[in-house]
């Protein structure tokens, strides 16, 4: 069995001073770029913006790491985008780009071999260069349309070799890009979710009532006229903790619950001699098979209820559905 080392209360100390120091160094980097959102990035984000293709997004070692991540990121916020390794490129991979694209490439030091590689190829096909680097008198930089400056004063690596500061500041100017254009595309809530289907958000924006209610034989239902003791069964076999009350033509006029029922219990009903539409509450909230569950649940949430009928236009009842349906579908 391994024995887990507890450090002493100075070790401990100097551990978090220099996870602090790291963050320190990263946030002050990042806080740089703030003058570099200028005139050049508002040209990179008309770029990608009028792009017919795709936005491919390139980059070497730890730049390629978060190339990877700014591509998704962009892809997921209405701007289509992938990610292409610059090492494969040069066998092959290059034939993934067309006249139509915008090329992203990032390269801290600007001079990224397998990158300046396949400059001449891009150029050949007079597809937009954005370069992010950390270097603007860089090869990279020099033959770009346009150049965002990354650079950061030093690495929060105390050796300042390894790539932290600056792979931070990559990805956040890739997030600023991203969101920039997300707002002037009009990207909404309902685009993020169709392109994240399987997500909670998705769930929540995508998912309809119809999708999760119950219908049929499964939504307890009574007429007006019928015994309370009939509405108390048909509430105990279908199990919703309620029954919708309908006329003769099927149309809702009322719902009676388990709060309905202590109620009448405390008015001291008889429950054998009294009629559902005597003790049944009326104007009742209800809701369409065509609304989305995330509005089921703000219905219930405002109006304190655990329940909800569902109706047509014509009032007609052809659904119900519970706290627990919304739980069971991810939508809570």
């Amino acid at each position: 069995m391994i024995q887990r080392k507890i450090p002493s209360a100075e070790e401990a100390e100097k551990l978090k001073a220099l996870g602090l120091a790291v963050i320190n160094k990263e946030a002050e980097a990042v806080a740089a770029l703030a003058g570099r959102i200028n005139g050049n990035f508002a040209q990179a984000c008309c770029h990608m913006l009028a792009c017919e293709g795709r936005i491919v997004v390139t980059g070497m070692g730890k730049s390629g790491h978060i190339g990877g991540k700014i591509a998704a990121t962009l892809a997921s916020t209405g701007s289509p985008a992938f990610f292409v390794h610059p090492g494969e490129a040069n066998h092959g991979d290059l034939g993934m780009i067309t006249g139509k694209d915008v090329v992203l490439a990032m390269s801290n030091s600007g001079e990224t071999a397998e990158l300046l590689t396949i400059l001449p190829i891009i150029k050949r096909l007079g597809v937009p260069l954005i370069a992010l680097t950390g270097n603007p008198a860089s090869n990279l930089a020099r033959e770009a349309d346009v150049h965002i400056d990354i650079s950061v004063a030093h690495e929060a690596c105390p050796l300042n070799l390894a790539p932290t500061s600056s792979t931070t500041a990559t990805l956040a100017m890739g997030d600023a890009l991203a969101v920039a254009l997300l707002e002037a595309r009009g990207f909404t809530e309902l685009d993020f979710a169709r392109s994240h289907p399987g997500g909670s958000l998705g769930r929540r924006l995508l998912l309809h009532i119809s999708d999760i209610m119950h219908t049929g034989s499964e939504v307890p239902v009574v007429r007006e006229q019928a015994q309370l003791r009939d509405a108390l069964i048909e509430m105990t076999n279908k199990g919703l903790g309620m029954t919708a009350v309908v006329d003769a033509r099927g149309r809702l006029t009322g719902i009676y619950t388990d709060g309905d029922l202590r109620r009448t219990l405390d008015r001291e009903i008889d429950i054998h001699g009294c009629r559902v539409r005597d003790v049944m509450h009326t104007g009742c909230k209800t809701a369409t098979p065509d609304m989305l569950a995330a509005q089921a649940l703000q219905i219930m949430q405002e109006n304190k209820i655990n329940a909800l009928l569902i109706v047509d236009r014509q009032q007609r009842l052809t659904g119900a559905i519970n706290m627990h349906d919304l739980l069971r579908a991810g939508v809570v």
